[in-house]
């Protein structure tokens, strides 16, 4: 649960669900609705607003994340502990990940686009999957002879890598007749399959393939329905219903499903076990993520935005979990594991999610996360003419379109 926006570009390349705004473009483009509709922007003086309640969920998801990570430390310690961790892991990351499809609806293969995918995704990636492994692998956990490979992603990186494949395939999702179905079948088909191999975590980047696809499917009335007052009432008891079943669930089930990173078989149970295990995975994780929506706050709040930060959130808070797992903190310190310790942990945790995503952590680490590079790209021609109808004042607006030179 996702690109890193900061003020001076309204929607940046490098956020967590890395992508542009749905809003068409052109002379057919509808004016954009009242603040406040989802994946609508309102024009204000040439540049673009942003919609708080999405913000305002990525805040909130990336917080869910941190905290989710710092559970993991405890997993042996409590049931309560075991049942929270499951019921998180059950909606956070795919509804990260249908927000990142719903922000990608208007990708196509322009050269502008691409340069954002590249700068965006691609450069952090081997940015933190070679910071990880010579930092942490090797330095923390003192696996010295760890290689750095870019074809094995490890721990947070996949979603990095599967985010730019998804991605890549949204011009295919866009043109047949059904995404969603096709895309849950490969899903299934994934879950029942050990030899897909862990070359590019691809079996992840497969299992949650149908999020990305639906969200590229949703539309602004989509989200309406679930900010409605009647979807607010209802997703209280829907959570609760499934944070006790959570809790019934925990000593019984193996949270390794929730992961998505291995097919049945591959954890210990017949392949169509597997189909099915995953297919009710997906149906739990679908409801939850809408309960979660629907509780999320669709006016500006204090946290709104930060929002805009949540890929460095994601990326960073990685180094401080491997390093509390490699000194064993909450094992040397049992009062952490209980519960008023567990409290404790939770309400870091949370402070050390939002802390990552302020604007001194994006403006020290943006030249990672979101780095321009111009020297690496060849200017598109179209590009090019604009930028010359616009040092003359205007003066190409006239220009009619047929006459700028199509990029190569």
């Amino acid at each position: 649960m996702f690109h890193a926006g900061y003020e001076r570009s309204p929607l940046p390349p490098a956020r967590l669900d890395t992508g542009e705004q749905p809003v068409p473009a052109g002379p057919e483009a509808p004016p954009a609705g009242p603040a406040g509709r989802p994946g609508r922007v309102r024009q204000s003086g040439g540049t673009r607003q942003r919609d708080a309640f999405f913000d305002n969920a990525k805040y909130l998801a990336i917080v869910l994340v941190v905290v989710g990570h710092t559970w993991g430390l405890m997993l042996s310690d409590s049931r309560a502990v075991n049942a929270a961790y499951n019921f998180l892991y059950t909606f956070h990351m795919p509804a990260f990940i249908v927000i990142s499809g719903y922000f990608s609806r208007s990708f196509d293969m322009r050269p502008d686009r691409l340069r954002r995918l590249v700068t965006g995704v691609v450069v952090p990636y081997v940015v933190f999957e070679t910071a990880y492994t010579l930092l942490v692998k090797r330095r923390v956990e003192g696996v010295t002879d760890y290689p750095v490979s870019l074809l094995d992603p490890w721990y947070l990186t996949w979603f990095l890598v599967a985010l730019f494949v998804w991605r890549l395939t949204t011009p295919l999702w866009k043109i047949v007749r059904w995404p969603v179905p096709l895309a849950l079948a490969i899903s299934l088909l994934a879950s029942a399959s050990p030899d897909i191999g862990n070359d590019l975590d691809f079996q992840r980047v497969l299992q949650f393939l149908p999020f990305f696809v639906i969200g590229l499917c949703l539309r602004p009335e989509h989200f309406e329905l679930v900010r409605r007052r009647e979807a607010r009432l209802l997703a209280v008891p829907v959570m609760a219903v499934a944070l006790a079943f959570s809790y019934w669930a925990a000593p019984r089930m193996n949270f390794e499903w929730f992961y998505h990173r291995d097919s049945g078989p591959e954890l210990g149970v017949p392949w169509w076990v597997g189909v099915l295990m995953n297919l009710a995975l997906l149906g739990c994780s679908l409801l939850l993520t809408a309960c979660f929506l629907a509780l999320v706050p669709r006016r500006h709040m204090w946290f709104t935005a930060l929002g805009a930060g949540t890929l460095y959130g994601y990326l960073l808070h990685g180094f401080l979990i491997r390093w509390l797992r490699a000194e064993e903190v909450m094992d040397t310190h049992a009062w952490l594991t209980e519960p008023l310790g567990i409290l404790a942990v939770t309400a870091v945790a949370a402070a050390v999610g939002t802390l990552l995503c302020t604007g001194p952590v994006q403006r020290t680490f943006r030249f990672v996360m979101e780095p321009r590079m111009a020297w690496f790209f060849r200017k598109d021609a179209a590009e090019a003419a604009r930028e010359r109808a616009a040092g003359q004042g205007g003066g190409g607006a006239d220009v009619p379109a047929a006459r700028v030179p199509a990029s190569r």
